[in-house]
């Protein structure tokens, strides 16, 4: 899918003299400028929605393939040039670092509600009064949220059932598996006071066998392999990290070696391996016995190692070396030569996982990975899901440390407030009236998608779930074959996220309400700002460049 599609619709040119949003003639154009944006961002990813939504192919600018269905993935994929677009992911990427999930809710729930809002618009709500009927209906659903909360997760309680929901995605197979694995490096990670860090369960990904194969090994492990003689350090690790080649320096340094016969030939040679039992000598006698680095491994290197005993590790990932680098301690060297703080650990092995290799970094320090979680997989794109997965159920953990309340899921809790704000919004005058019923359309947007991704009869489902709701029973939500008991199934959102996504949908709604015209400065000279030149020809925008609107910048 091209990614401009996500930005692709164009907005009407600048209206003449102002009309009533009522007339005739102003029936063809949209009202809220941003509304077109969003619609074709929500369009995109719409079908990605729950967990029976589907994935998409992403090419990615360097021409690589990404297979995904995680909101948060596409919408840092796609070159957006709307602002309004733009606007509205980097609030779908605020909620998604801050609680582990729920881009998609922002994008779908704000891309409603700018819907009702142009309903409003042309029914002839001024913005002002709409704005703060907004505001007062987002307030109303903020405040009901908590009573909804229904359950706890308790101190000693098993997390599985809580952090399902959270690991079951369209991207897993075997979420139960997964979700299992995941609740127990968080449970055994724990403090006793009852805090919890993210930082102290690591995820690594191993190529080979199956989901199944997943495992948890104490301390921190990388998919790496040993390549000397020693293959462990049993006490007392000493750490350096390179971000080199382990051996002499590259061939395509900028230096070239004059040779006039094969004497000099071997003299080159005899220093080149004089400077690398030097170098290798001088990590042995900084007590550096362990050598991670990322690039080639030099053979005469490896033997002077192997000599002073110490264990050489080639990565495979530079992430993975950044990844050490700050959990150690230790800063990245571009050079064979002993890092000024080497990183410390208990002790370093290999460990063999079926036709796998990874390497272990144990220590007892505070504030260092306890466990991590190996996910084995047969594909780099279902380990990635895998992986993707398992953070998010890393991070709702975390999150039910800090507050520990539940909400329904399935659409259950987007329903029960949907019914709530509908009886309250009948009953107020003014604008909170409609602007309280306009929320709660937009709030059963989202079960709708649910229902709409599992292949189910939309229509239907949602009759028999207003039906339900209507009777008291607010935890009816959608699933496979129809409307479940969440309670029953234990399918359960956290208080936090859920609230963190509200007010992230509200801010962005709030401002792009505001918004009635776009902008553009025309760029038709090059022009000087804060002493950076701006190019004649900018690139082309998606959306029409009024020039008459503010002048032109020259």
């Amino acid at each position: 899918m091209a990614s401009r599609t996500a930005a692709g619709a164009r907005l009407p040119e600048r209206p003449g003299p102002r009309r009533r949003a009522g007339s005739p003639r102003a029936q063809g154009r949209h009202l809220l400028r941003s509304l077109p944006a969003a619609q074709t961002l929500a369009r995109v990813i719409r079908p990605c929605y729950g967990p029976h939504g589907r994935q998409k192919l992403l090419v990615t600018a360097r021409g690589t393939t990404v297979l995904t269905g995680y909101a948060a993935a596409i919408l840092r994929a796609l070159e957006l040039e709307h602002p309004a677009a733009r606007l509205l992911r980097e609030a779908a990427h605020t909620q998604a670092e801050s609680s582990g999930d729920g881009a998609a809710f922002v994008v779908l729930l704000a891309e409603a509600l700018l819907l009702q809002a142009e309903h409003l618009l042309r029914a002839g709500l001024p913005r002002s009064q709409l704005r703060e009927a907004y505001a007062a209906a987002t307030a109303e659903t903020l405040a009901l949220l908590p009573s909804l909360a229904i359950r706890s997760l308790g101190p000693l309680e098993d997390p599985f059932g809580a952090l399902y929901s959270v690991v079951n995605t369209h991207a897993v197979s075997r979420a139960d598996c997964l979700t299992r694995l995941v609740a127990h490096a968080c449970w055994a990670t724990k403090e006793l006071d009852g805090g919890f860090r993210r930082e102290r369960v690591g995820v690594c990904t191993l190529r080979g066998g199956r989901l199944e194969d997943s495992c948890l090994l104490p301390g921190l492990a990388l998919c790496a392999e040993p390549c000397g003689q020693v293959t462990a350090v049993p006490g007392g690790a000493r750490v350096a990290l390179f971000v080199c080649g382990f051996g002499p320096a590259s061939p395509n340094a900028p230096a070239t070696a004059r040779l006039s016969g094969p004497a000099d030939l071997a003299t080159f040679r005899k220093g080149s391996e004089r400077l690398i039992e030097k170098q290798v000598a001088q990590l042995a006698s900084a007590c550096i016995n362990v050598a991670v680095a990322w690039g080639d491994i030099d053979e005469n290197a490896l033997t002077q190692a192997d000599k002073h005993n110490i264990m050489v590790i080639r990565a495979r990932s530079r992430r993975d070396m950044v990844y050490l680098s700050e959990v150690l301690g230790t800063p990245l060297m571009c050079h064979l030569l002993p890092p000024p703080k080497p990183g410390k650990c208990r002790r370093v092995y290999q460990q063999e996982l079926g036709e796998g290799l990874a390497v272990v970094f144990e220590w007892e320090c505070p504030g260092t990975p306890a466990v991590t979680l190996v996910l084995r997989g047969a594909t780099a794109q279902g380990l990635q899901g895998a992986e993707q997965a398992a953070y998010r159920g890393i991070d709702a953990y975390f999150q039910l440390c800090q507050d520990p309340r539940l909400l329904p899921g399935a659409g259950a809790t987007e329903m029960a407030l949907a019914k709530m704000l509908s009886e309250k919004g009948s009953k107020l005058e003014g604008p909170n009236g409609p602007a309280f019923l306009a929320f709660a359309q937009a709030l059963r947007s989202l079960p709708e998608t649910l229902a709409e991704n599992a292949g189910l009869a939309v229509s239907q489902v949602m009759a028999e779930m207003n039906r339900a709701h209507q009777a008291g029973n607010f935890l009816v939500g959608v699933g496979v074959e129809g409307i479940i008991n969440v309670a029953q199934e234990e399918v359960w959102d956290t208080l936090t996220a859920k609230a963190r996504g509200l007010r992230a949908v509200a801010d962005v709604t709030l401002q792009l309400v505001s918004v009635d015209e776009i902008v553009v400065a025309k760029q038709s000279a090059t022009y000087q700002w804060d002493s950076n030149p701006v190019p004649k020809k900018a690139k082309g925008c998606l959306f029409p460049v009024k020039d008459q609107l503010l002048g032109t910048i020259e």
